[in-house]
């Protein structure tokens, strides 16, 4: 690119020498820009006053005690006299005599960016012909001769003016081009509606927003543009812009499952007559999204942390347990054994959510996605739902889309998904039934997981409360808190859980947010510090099946000794760890990046300020934590 640049700076010098008049630009300090090498020959400039950034005032200096100007008593006066004209930026038209006799006319422009061009024209032959024809043309009066030089001097002036309208014009054209292209070029939908509510401006952002609308909306009207349910939901908005008052409205669009926020702003004119409406529409899904996993993990931190001894060993031999089955199902077994193996892992993993709803009872519960494949997902419910199912009731799962892993908190969902599916059994009672579990992808923002069953429906007072905390149907044999974990599973994910009868029985819509699972990334160097021997080759198994390869330490002092080794990518350490050196104290102590891994619960004075992989956690969990850490490390 620097090539390209000198090159064209070569060429625009070489088309300046080709000019006979002299030409000069300053910038708007005063300092040399550019000149041709008439300029510097016509007035015999050193090469310093023809050098990027030479200062105006010393080429005056120079030219005043070379006798360019004449007799000149205080030069610096003089000096400082053209400094204060060129300041000034007015356009300006003069013709004197030099020191050497010659005639020479000088016309200055200001640019619209700041500074000066000059230009320098030898007039001596024009003059000499001007007093030739004065000598020769008796007839010729002298009042003739002053008005032609008049008009002469102002079709110059006339003729500067001209093209610094030109350049003014040519800069707000290039302004106007900016403008529409940053506008283009925002994340969000930009118009404005004239009184009829017709669009009387538009980038074209719209179709970012609402997809099945059309490209160009300008002189449509809102109706026509946004359609049916968008407009209806605006409308009361509009009305009050109208009126003068500016407001902003978030809405749920469900034809797209989207969350908008849009802007009304008034545009008055100076009578303060509202003339038209500016709207500014934006996609929130996203943002509503963690604003719902947000509120609900401060309203779970209203409540006080459970903490316990038990939970923490119960949760190590629990990350054993998954580590084995891993190992396990990574040999050659037959199907049925494979199944057995994917049932008991699930199970495990339940045993770890169980524990983690026992302290979502009093405090706040740690989503943990890892990727999955939807049609295994669900694959692993029925495995664990039909032994339980009677008779004559059966159980089927769809999948629909979603060929590709996604990120879930696959624990969670599937305790969430038997808790619908045992509560449908309950519901359709002894006789025979159906139930069926369809996932799948709503407009690329979510997965939908609906679960429906041929019982007798939801009553209207379940519909009402059914998602709150101890609600049960079911008399003293229910506890009340399978639907409000799924609600609460969905909230803290950012999603939602919708209640509905069909005509058929019962249905249930568990909606959360899309994520695709990224790639593991390159292998790494890992320093896993373990104090516990099996927990840690457990934990050393996994990352080996990740493709990483593994130094273990027994201890934080351990970990402190190895770390001077040469490749080390990033350090995997529990929190507690015998000895002095905890896990959390090798957090800057050591160059490599630091991960933690705890038994601890949520809320753990010592889990702050670290992101923490929480025991147990299976192969997948730890991927995604990785991943995840190793992406933040990055950004920062």
């Amino acid at each position: 690119m620097n090539t390209k640049y000198t090159d064209i700076a070569a060429l625009t010098q070489a088309g300046l020498n080709l000019i006979q008049q002299a030409l000069s630009i300053y910038d708007s300090d005063l300092r040399f820009v550019v000149g041709n090498r008439t300029f510097q020959t016509m007035f015999g400039l050193p090469d310093s006053l023809v050098t990027r950034g030479a200062r105006f005032d010393d080429t005056i200096r120079f030219l005043v005690e070379r006798g360019e100007y004449g007799e000149v008593d205080d030069h610096e006066a003089f000096v400082q006299d053209k400094v204060d004209q060129a300041l000034a930026f007015e356009p300006h038209y003069v013709e004197r005599q030099r020191a050497d006799g010659r005639m020479i006319s000088v016309e200055g422009s200001p640019l619209a960016q700041g500074g000066w061009v000059t230009v320098y024209t030898d007039i001596t032959a024009i003059k000499r012909q001007e007093t030739l024809l004065r000598s020769r043309s008796e007839e010729l009066s002298d009042q003739l001769l002053e008005h032609a030089e008049e008009l002469s001097h102002t079709n110059r002036a006339l003729a500067a003016t001209n093209a610094a309208l030109e350049e003014t014009k040519r800069q707000l054209t290039e302004m106007e081009s900016r403008a529409r292209v940053t506008a283009e070029m925002m994340p969000a939908h930009i118009a404005r509606l004239d009184r009829d509510w017709r669009y009387s401006y538009s980038n074209r952002q719209l179709a970012t927003i609402l997809p099945f609308t059309p490209r160009n909306i300008v002189g449509l009207h809102a109706r026509d543009a946004l359609g049916d349910e968008a407009f209806e939901k605006i409308t009361p908005s509009l009305e009050r812009a109208f009126a003068g008052d500016a407001s902003v409205l978030e809405f749920a669009h469900e034809g797209v499952a989207r969350r908008i926020r849009v802007a009304f702003t008034p545009d008055a004119d100076e009578n303060g007559e509202v003339t038209g409406v500016y709207i500014l529409s934006m996609d929130v899904t996203e943002e509503a999204q963690a604003r719902a996993a947000l509120t609900q993990t401060r309203k779970r931190e209203l409540a006080a942390q459970l903490t316990s001894g038990m939970a923490h060993d119960f949760s190590n031999l629990l990350t054993i347990i998954l580590g084995l089955q891993a190992r396990l199902g990574s040999m050659p077994l037959g199907e049925d054994a494979q199944a057995l193996v994917q049932a008991t892992t699930g199970a495990a993993r339940r045993g770890g959510a169980l524990l983690d709803r026992i302290s979502s009872l009093s405090g706040a519960r740690e989503v943990r996605p890892e990727p999955v494949e939807a049609a295994r997902l669900l694959a692993e419910i029925e495995t664990l739902a039909k032994p339980t199912l009677p008779d004559g009731l059966s159980l089927t799962t769809e999948v629909e889309g979603l060929a590709h892993p996604v990120l879930l908190d696959v624990g969670a969902t599937q305790d969430a998904l038997l808790n619908l599916v045992l509560n449908a059994k309950d519901a359709i009672g002894a006789g025979s039934g159906r139930i069926a579990i369809v996932a799948r992808e709503v407009a690329g923002t979510w997965i939908e997981f609906e679960v429906t069953d041929t019982g007798p429906g939801f009553s209207p007072d379940a519909l009402d409360h059914a998602l709150d905390a101890f609600f049960t149907t079911k008399g003293g044999e229910g506890s009340g808190l399978g639907l409000a974990m799924v609600y609460d599973h969905a909230k803290m994910s950012g999603g939602h859980v919708r209640l509905a009868n069909t005509d058929r029985g019962a249905r249930v819509t568990i909606r959360v947010p899309l994520k695709p699972a990224v790639a593991t990334g390159a292998p790494q160097l890992v320093l896993l510090v373990e104090d516990q021997d099996n927990i840690r080759a457990d934990v050393r198994e996994m990352l080996i099946s990740l493709g990483h390869q593994v130094i273990e330490a027994a201890s934080g002092e351990e970990a402190l000794d190895l770390a001077g080794i040469e490749g080390i990518d990033l350090v995997l350490s529990d929190i507690m760890l015998g000895g002095t050196v905890t896990g959390d104290r090798l957090v800057g102590r050591i160059e490599a990046p630091v991960m933690l891994m705890s038994s601890l619960p949520q809320g753990d004075a010592r889990r702050a300020g670290h992101a923490v992989l929480t025991k147990p956690f299976t192969r997948g969990q730890l991927a995604a934590f990785l991943a995840d850490a190793l992406a933040r490390e990055a950004a920062e």
